[in-house]
Order: structure tokens, then C-alpha cells, then sequence
């Protein structure tokens, strides 16, 4: 994290964010090729014109700047929307230290460790990401303070604290029974009422939308298993409270019985889903719900099963866990369940998000299809549609390039040459 912060405070670094906040109010960009709407091909010879943030128009060949204007040459280079990363905890990053540093570092520490990682998102061209998973405090106020431009990084849509049960994943486990009584948070509920007042209380501290965790999970340092973990009664009592109050609900879930509850309780998506099979393709087809796979997070828990860092009963699920999650993901293709990108970064490191697009490359999608998943799709699950996952006038100006067509190799998008979100350039082609 160190090292985060002293590349953000470097002159290089902030020349380059003071340089995008002081561009002319208009902006035209003479685009090459332009994916203005993943799933539909390129536009080519493009000129997109950017005024006060938005995109006001996307118009065939390259058209003369207005007087004042600021021109950017992208005339080699392969343009995209923003890319959205349905699923990160950007507060933390998972390694050897990170079971004490939940005890020594404050809602400040994690929020500063947050900025650091947010830019580095931002620089990878992921402008807009949902954080499922962090404190409050911390959580809330990053992403406060990035929509006010106070910190550079990609707009942030959270749920705060995951909602658990006792004792479960998301709970605190692993711990001697003093420390666990003393840290223990409001997020863990048991029985319907309890776990409304849990919910209330999320949407109370500012929670865009309410995460669960269904079942149990790899990383929690417990041996309760993969399977369902809240009672049907309280699924159901969840996802009403959430929905009365304009929220939806997303579950983490990796055992097959656990997405079925969950699912048939009204649960508007899934994250991992790691159990998905026919019967549970034809519940997310009949609820119309989304998973959002995390296969990134897979294979990062999979290199960790012979660290002596991790704990016993996590490396023994993620054994089991790890290697299953690609064919996951290409049953869901195969049957036809909308998939939105998300990656579990924080598990992985963060700035690494775009290895999810190889891991979809090999459960089947083409690279069109993959990155549909990030831009299009991810806009409609966060609720955004309106505002960003396209290149198209009314839309913020959160647009990206590489050098190279990533419709022929994903690859590309591991090193973005260009990033604008907002209408400001924070990385800039060299």
C-alpha cells in the first residue's frame, strides 16, 4: 500500500490528474475504431465530441475541433466504454498480513489504502466499480469523496457490510472467543426480524444495495461448509425489506442448495454461483438474475492452497472450490444466463482485473461477448445503464483505448493506453 501512495503523490502522477482537471470545457476526440456499443462491432473514423463530462455526440469522420477545444488523436487506437468491475472490495488486498491488519488498521487506515487502490483501478480503465464487501465508514466515504472529485478513482456503487449469520461466512471467524465477541458486527443477524433490522440498518448508512452471503465461502477461517447458511424465512424477509426500500439484493452463493434458496427467494443476483447446473440455469433464467462469476478469484484462491499464510480451513476449500469455477462459467454461457463481469478483486490484486476477460476467453465467450459482460450487461446490473456502459451522447465520458484490437486478443486490455471518466484524461496514449 505504501508504495500506492507514493506513486499517487509523485509529480508524474498528479501532473497527469491535474492536467485532465484543467481541460478545456469541450473536448473531441478523433477515434480509429470505436466498440461504441460492445456486441455491435466497430464505428470507425469516429470524431466523439465531450462537453462539461458527458458525451454530447459520436459522429462519422473526423470533424473539425471548435475554436478552444481540446483535440485528442486516437486515430490509431482501438476506443471502448469504461470498463465496470461488478465486484471488488477496494478497501483491501488479500496476502499474509491482511487477518491482523482487520484489527490493527482503522475505517481511516482502510480508506486511505482504498484511495490508493482506487486510482490504480482507474488506471487499468475500470471506471466504475460495485464494492461488495467493506466497511461502512470506509466504503461510504471513498466513494463520496471520489463522486465530489476529491480523489481520483472510478465512480463506486456499495453495499458496505455483507449481511451474515452467525458464525458464517462474513461473520468473524478464527479468533479466540473474546476477540470474536468484541468485533462481532451489526451486519450479523438471526431469525426474519433480525435480519431486517440488519438490512434497515445497511440502507440507513448509506448502502447503494444490500449483499448476503447465502452460503459459506472460501476465505472465511471456518469449517461450515459451501452450503446454505440463512433459513429460507429469512432469505425472503431479506430480499422484501431490501425491495420496499429500493435496494436490490445480490448473494454470495457457491453450494447448489444455497442458490436455489436464495434464487426462489427473489434475489436479484449471484455472485460465484460456483454449483451452477441445469436446474439451477433454469431458476436463474426463470427469476431473470444475473451472475456474476468472479473465475479471477478462483484461480488466485487456487495458487493459494499450499500457503502456509492462509488457513487450514480456508486452503482445504479452496482446493475444492478454485478449479471448478471456469466450467462454471461456460455452463451459464451454454445456458444462456446473463453473466455480468465481476472479478472479487481484493482477492486478486488490484489493477488486475482485466484477467478475468482471459479466464471467460477459455470458459467459451468470445472476446466481443467478454466484453459485453463489462460494459453493456455490467451498466444494466448496477443500475446505471442510463449513464455509463456505452459511448453514446447524454452518457458520461468514461471512454478507453489500447493500441492494439482487443477483439483479437483480450490481451490488450491487461495495459489500457487511455482513460477518461468524466470527461478527464487520467492516463494519456504516449
Amino acid at each position: 500500500m505504501t508504495k500506492i501512495m507514493r506513486k499517487l503523490a509523485t509529480g508524474a502522477a498528479l501532473a497527469t490528474v491535474m492536467t485532465g482537471a484543467a481541460m478545456a470545457d469541450t473536448t473531441v476526440i478523433h477515434a480509429g475504431h470505436v466498440l461504441a456499443e460492445p456486441g455491435e462491432g466497430y464505428l470507425t473514423r469516429q470524431t466523439i465530441t465531450v462537453e462539461d463530462g458527458k458525451i454530447v455526440s459520436v459522429e462519422a469522420g473526423y470533424q473539425r475541433a471548435p475554436r478552444g477545444a481540446e483535440l485528442i488523436d486516437l486515430k490509431d487506437a482501438y476506443v471502448l466504454p469504461g470498463l465496470i468491475d461488478s465486484h471488488v472490495h477496494i478497501t483491501g488486498e488479500n496476502g499474509p498480513n491482511e487477518r491482523i491488519k482487520a484489527f490493527e488498521d482503522t475505517d481511516v487506515d482502510a480508506a486511505f489504502d482504498g484511495a490508493g487502490f482506487a486510482y490504480v483501478t482507474l488506471l487499468s480503465g475500470f471506471t466504475t466499480v460495485q464494492d461488495v464487501g467493506a466497511s461502512n465508514n470506509a466504503i461510504f466515504g471513498l466513494r463520496d469523496a471520489i463522486a465530489k472529485g476529491n480523489v481520483p478513482g472510478p465512480r463506486i456503487r456499495a453495499s458496505g457490510q455483507a449481511i451474515s449469520v452467525t458464525g458464517g461466512h462474513g461473520d468473524v471467524n478464527g479468533y479466540s472467543p473474546e476477540v470474536m465477541a468484541l468485533f462481532t458486527g451489526k451486519n450479523v443477524c438471526n431469525g426474519a426480524d433480525d435480519c431486517r433490522r440488519a438490512v434497515r440498518r445497511q440502507i440507513k448508512e448509506g448502502a447503494d444495495v444490500i449483499k448476503i452471503t447465502a452460503t459459506g465461502g472460501v476465505l472465511s477461517n471456518t469449517r461450515a461448509g459451501l452450503e446454505q447458511q440463512f433459513t429460507d424465512d429469512e432469505l425472503v424477509a431479506i430480499v422484501e425489506t431490501a425491495h420496499s426500500m429500493g435496494r436490490k439484493v445480490t448473494a454470495h452463493a457457491h453450494g447448489k442448495g444455497g442458490i436455489i434458496a436464495a434464487l426462489n427467494a427473489g434475489i436479484d443476483s449471484i455472485e460465484h454461483g460456483t454449483y451452477t447446473d441445469d436446474e439451477t440455469v433454469a431458476l436463474f433464467k426463470e427469476h431473470d438474475a444475473v451472475l456474476v462469476p468472479t473465475v479471477l478469484a478462483g484461480a488466485t484462491v487456487t495458487g493459494w492452497v499450499n500457503e502456509p499464510w492462509l488457513p487450514a480451513p480456508s486452503r482445504e476449500k479452496a482446493a475444492i472450490i478454485g478449479p471448478m469455477m471456469v466450467e462454471t462459467l461456460r455452463r451459464a454461457r451454454a445456458g444462456g444466463v446473463t453473466v455480468a463481469f465481476g472479478t472479487d478483486t481484493g482477492v486478486s490484486k488490484h489493477g488486475d482485473n482485466a484477467g478475468e476477460f482471459d479466464l471467460m476467453i477459455e470458459a467459451g465467450y468470445t472476446p466481443e461477448e467478454a466484453i459485453r459482460t463489462a460494459t453493456v450487461v455490467a451498466s444494466e446490473h448496477v443500475e446505471m445503464a442510463d449513464q455509463i456502459g456505452t459511448i453514446s451522447a447524454g452518457k458520461h465520458a468514461d471512454i478507453i483505448a489500447v493500441m492494439g484490437d482487443p477483439l483479437k486478443d483480450i490481451g490488450e486490455l491487461h495495459d489500457v493506453d487511455f482513460v477518461m471518466k468524466d470527461g478527464t484524461v487520467y492516463k494519456q496514449v504516449q
